[in-house]
């Protein structure tokens, strides 16, 4: 004969399940946070779906890197938190994006760099007979400072694209992080994809970061 438990027992035995499933599907239990993931939004943020800018990716801890951000990315940099952006065009800030920079508080240092063929030539060692792209690389070192300053972190780093001239940055922080030259190519290819420029992977070789390793003493 099967007895049946009292219904007091039943009663006491259905809540603990309940509890058990309760705790098991809290959707506020954060996973492992992986250091290459993207910051997420918090949970009672309103609006529609996050958008990162073109060829969005974290560089470092507090660095981010993309292509030109517009105004339905804005959101999404809000997630960043982001303290300023270092851009590499000479043209003027479109005044829509320097609109949203005034009112959150993210400071803008620009630093034009030319991205397209314009006749100059780098210097001979880096010339080989063919028109290129000029890099100046005082402007490098100085947008490098800038990156490495923690008080401008977090920091996006951006030209229109994302490809040539922020890969460029990015190759030349790389360098300073000790990267072998191979993987710092790869990252460059990985952005630059079929518009990779042999011109840019020849300045991020002849690159010299000795004189800015003490930025990255304390990194």
């Amino acid at each position: 004969m099967k007895l049946e438990a009292p219904a007091r027992q039943r009663s006491q035995d259905a809540e603990q399940h309940k509890d058990k499933k309760t705790v098991g599907g809290v959707l506020g239990i954060e996973p492992w946070n992986h250091p290459a993931r993207l910051p997420l939004p918090a949970a009672e943020s309103g609006g529609g779906a996050m958008v990162p800018p073109l060829n969005f990716a974290m560089v470092d801890d507090g660095i981010f890197r993309s292509g030109l951000p517009d105004a339905s990315n804005f959101r999404f940099l809000l997630s960043l938190n982001l303290r300023s952006i270092v851009y590499l065009c000479p043209e003027p800030y479109p005044e829509e994006n320097a609109r949203f920079l005034r009112q959150n508080g993210i400071e803008l240092h620009q630093f034009g760099i030319e991205g397209s063929k314009s006749g100059l030539t780098m210097p001979e060692t880096l010339m080989l007979r063919e028109p290129l792209v000029y890099i100046p690389e005082e402007t490098i070192r100085e947008a490098l400072k800038v990156i490495l300053d923690v008080r401008n972190q977090p920091v996006l780093i951006h030209c229109k694209r994302g490809k040539h001239r922020t890969g460029c940055v990015v190759g030349c922080l790389r360098k300073l992080q000790k990267w072998c030259l191979s993987s710092v190519f790869d990252e460059y290819l990985h952005f630059a994809a079929a518009k990779a420029r042999s011109t840019d992977q020849r300045f991020m070789e002849l690159f010299d970061a000795s004189s800015l390793m003490h930025l990255t003493a304390s990194q």
